[in-house]
């Protein structure tokens, strides 16, 4: 009899959840919660939980697997350098620094109209292009035939590989909550240090084990390589990656239904899909002042990770020769990537951001110092290891606090996503002449700027904090003066208006 009763409790359970899938898009906020909040904690936690497994196991290994792909074909032509690319295609000077920042040109032409675009467009298909597209622009880099070639290819490759990550950072803001965001955000941008450490591996190898097999060069051969590993998993990618809530067909109603009311839980409104235009969004976005500080943060923030396009170059003025140097750079981007994990973790338990990017931002200012200032070879090595796990660790916790601080409505997150993602990389374009070939083997110059530049964005975090401090007292003193009227304000007729009970984190 318990297990037939339990059969029929289940039974209405899912009667009263299909319902409200349903109609989950015209209901209010107090509809909403009155679907869900009778349930008891247990039921929660365990209906929660079984939810998370179900859309991390399809979303994130995904994501960060083509996150891998995507900064692999981006920065793999540090790894190409240690091979006969220049000597190749003729370059001198400051040509490997333009082929760097060239990049960053198309790839900021084309950021913010991708994702505003991705709010039209199916998120699962229209990532998975971006991937297949980004393989086989970088793969024709193994076709360059001059160094003319290679700066109209790179060019193109920044083009087509902008909509991935601030895509991939606004599909994740619409499935998980904020505390949850971060957390899958590191784990996203753990990618960036596989990728460099990874990089380094494969450009060891292949560099050393293929050079001039069927009389292709060994740089040659990296190119291709990388580039049809990132056309080969698009493909995988197009059937696995999830789209919103309300429309991924292998949830069931139920589940649709309460992956979207878990996030009215966290925030307090309701994510409307398209009950807003994507120029609304982009007025909503730059009408918010915190945004250019953020925008800020994350451009400065990048400025002192510019070093790792050239991470090969600085640790090969150690003298253990081009191969070894790449052998090298792993040791250092497997640290990095532990030590991202673990203040991912830190972060979200905490419920903190800006303290911990100044401390990590000072550890990347101590590494350049050291970096900088000593000639000793066991020291420069170990500061090798501080500038990534500082610099790339704190920038994975900014771009979690971007998303998760301009919540609703869909269309002023994702501008401002992509917004602060845009500007931020044009730090790239001028940065990549941080550390030209003839200020070596310290790099004075651009070292000690760099360590100047994390100490910078330590302060901005710290901006931050006081001004969301400010702004959470002032969204409890205007709900105190509601309450006296007898009624709650919510955001139905004010669309960028912040509903009852929301808080700032900082």
């Amino acid at each position: 009899m318990d297990a037939e009763k339990a059969s029929i409790q289940e039974r209405e359970n899912a009667a009263h959840t299909a319902e409200a899938a349903s109609a989950i898009t015209q209901r209010t906020p107090e509809e909403w919660n009155a679907l869900f909040d009778g349930k008891d904690e247990a039921w929660h936690k365990s209906f929660d939980k079984k939810l998370l497994r179900k859309v991390d196991a399809r979303l994130m290994p995904t994501l960060v697997i083509m996150y891998l792909l995507n900064f692999l074909d981006r920065s793999n032509l540090a790894q190409a350098r240690q091979g006969t690319l220049e000597e190749d295609l003729g370059m001198r000077g400051t040509d490997f620094n333009l082929a760097t920042s060239i990049f960053f040109v198309g790839y900021l032409l084309m950021q913010l109209p991708s994702n505003l675009l991705l709010t039209r467009v199916r998120p699962s298909l229209y990532l998975s292009a971006s991937c297949c597209l980004w393989g086989v622009v970088s793969t024709c880099n193994a076709a360059a035939d001059s160094f003319a070639h290679l700066v109209v290819i790179r060019f193109f490759l920044g083009f087509v590989e902008a909509p991935f990550f601030p895509g991939a950072v606004f599909l994740m803001s619409s499935w998980y909550t904020r505390a949850e965001l971060t957390r899958r955000i590191a784990y996203l941008y753990a990618g960036n240090a596989l990728a460099n450490m990874f990089g380094g591996l494969l450009g060891a190898a292949i560099l050393g084990g293929l050079e001039g097999d069927h009389g292709i060069a060994g740089w040659r051969w990296l190119f291709i390589i990388e580039g049809v590993a990132a056309i080969a998993f698009s493909f995988v990618a197009m059937f696995v990656l999830p789209n919103y809530p309300h429309t991924t067909k292998w949830l069931s109603e139920d589940e649709q239904a309460y992956a979207a009311w878990r996030l009215v839980q966290d925030i307090n409104e309701v994510d409307m899909y398209r009950d807003k235009s994507m120029w609304d969004g982009v007025k909503m976005a730059v009408g918010d002042y915190r945004l250019y500080l953020f925008v800020l943060m994350q451009h400065v923030s990048l400025i002192s990770q510019t070093f790792q396009y050239f991470f090969p170059t600085i640790v090969g003025t150690l003298g253990y020769g081009r191969i070894n140097t790449l052998w090298l750079t792993a040791p250092a981007w497997f640290v990095t990537f532990l030590v991202s994990l673990l203040v991912t973790w830190s972060s979200a338990r905490t419920k903190d951001r800006s303290l911990h990017i100044v401390c990590l931002m000072i550890i990347a200012a101590i590494g350049n110092a050291i970096a900088t200032g000593s000639t000793n070879v066991g020291a420069r090595y170990f500061a090798m290891y501080l500038m990534p796990a500082g610099a790339v660790s704190a920038y994975q916790i900014i771009v979690s606090w971007v998303a998760n601080s301009f919540p609703r409505p869909l269309v002023k997150r994702s501008a401002c996503i992509a917004i602060a993602n845009m500007i931020g990389n044009t730090a790239t374009i001028y940065g990549s002449y941080m550390y030209p070939a003839s200020s070596g083997p310290q790099y004075i110059p651009g070292g000690s700027a760099n360590a100047i530049i994390c100490l910078v964005v330590a302060i901005l975090a710290l901006v931050l904090r006081f001004i969301h401090i400010k702004e959470n007292k002032k969204l409890e003193q205007a709900e105190m003066e509601d309450s006296k009227y007898g009624g709650k304000e919510h955001t139905s007729e004010v669309p960028d208006k912040r509903a009852f009970g929301f808080r700032y984190i900082y």
